[in-house]
């Protein structure tokens, strides 16, 4: 794993902590991505069950065009950009309306940040990037967008978080904007359950290899001595809070030791640990997220299917 910048380790030893201190124990969802979960991610965007990436992709390519028209933005900010394989649709169609556009990513994993260099700079050889390691869940780092941009925040990540989480990370990202700004969402929309389920439960057990490496990332930041091999991957989607629950469960009894937060854990056997949720959405239940973080819902664009959609909207500068 690379090195995180210390800010970063500081926020990790702290919700560690708490995540792993109470009961139901739960790690967030952003441990999931050092390098080798990062790589696994996308492996996961390719299987045949995960529809969320190709549904996304293709809804940007369809409607990339209409929202360059709309924005005009100078400049493209994208929160948790990973390796950026969405965002070329958007910088194509933005780039026919100017001759200068940048792009900033941020993103917690070193190696996303520096993957998304390549994929660009490939393909947008004169596209000035800069890429912030941040956790961004936490603090926005060293961002600081030029008037008339575009924040970019795609593959649903939105819904691993809470509600009040949520919004109070789209106020975050508000605070910095100005009027005249513009904030594009991608939401995972409510659909049939068993193609909800199998998105989280591929046959190739990627998602399952992917769950458990977050254990791996505890050790490495905690001094921990979590095997992986001793729990089991388990996800469903809730219909009560409309969202999909990953665990890591317990296939036996466990004592596990982090020495850096001077944490011990017994474990019992059929014991989970949360690693992630993955909230489901509307169009009215994105709208209450948005209006709640400080943005205004202006245009919907929705995939032929009704899986996937996104939404642009403006921010107040408030």
């Amino acid at each position: 794993m690379s090195e995180p910048v210390p800010a970063v380790r500081a926020v990790a030893h702290t919700d560690l902590s708490e995540g792993l201190s109470e009961r139901p124990l739960s790690i967030p969802s952003k441990y999931f991505y050092d390098d080798r979960g990062s790589a696994l991610f996308d492996a996961i965007c390719d299987l045949p069950e995960y529809y969320l990436t190709r549904t996304e992709l293709k809804l940007l390519g369809d409607v990339s065009g209409k929202i360059a028209d709309i924005t005009n933005a100078r400049e493209v900010i994208e929160l948790g950009a990973g390796t950026a394989r969405k965002t070329h649709h958007l910088i194509d169609a933005l780039l026919e309306h100017r001759v200068q556009l940048n792009y900033t990513a941020l993103d917690i994993s070193e190696y996303a940040l520096a993957k998304a260099a390549e994929t660009l700079s490939a393909r947008f050889p004169d596209l000035p990037f800069t890429g912030i390691q941040c956790d961004y869940t936490e603090d926005l780092g060293d961002l600081d967008p030029i008037s008339g941009c575009i924040a970019v925040f795609l593959g649903s990540t939105i819904g691993n978080f809470p509600h009040d989480v949520g919004v109070a990370l789209l106020n975050r990202v508000s605070e910095r904007l100005l009027e005249g700004d513009w904030f594009l969402m991608g939401v995972d929309l409510v659909k049939p359950l068993d193609v909800q389920e199998a998105a989280y439960n591929d046959k190739a057990g990627i998602t399952a290899e992917f769950n458990k490496n977050i254990l791996n990332v505890v050790n490495n930041e905690t001094a921990g001595d979590f095997d992986p091999d001793d729990f089991e991957h388990l996800a469903f989607f809730n219909g009560d809070l409309s969202q999909i629950e990953l665990y890591l469960v317990a296939a036996r009894d466990i004592e596990v030791r982090l020495e850096s937060l001077d944490l011990e854990l017994d474990i019992e056997v059929g014991e989970r640990i949360l690693t992630e949720i993955s909230r489901k959405f509307t169009r009215e239940s994105t709208e209450t997220l948005l209006s709640d973080g400080g943005f205004e819902l202006q245009h919907w664009f929705e995939s032929d299917d009704g899986y996937f959609g996104l939404a642009l909207a403006s921010a107040t500068g408030e």
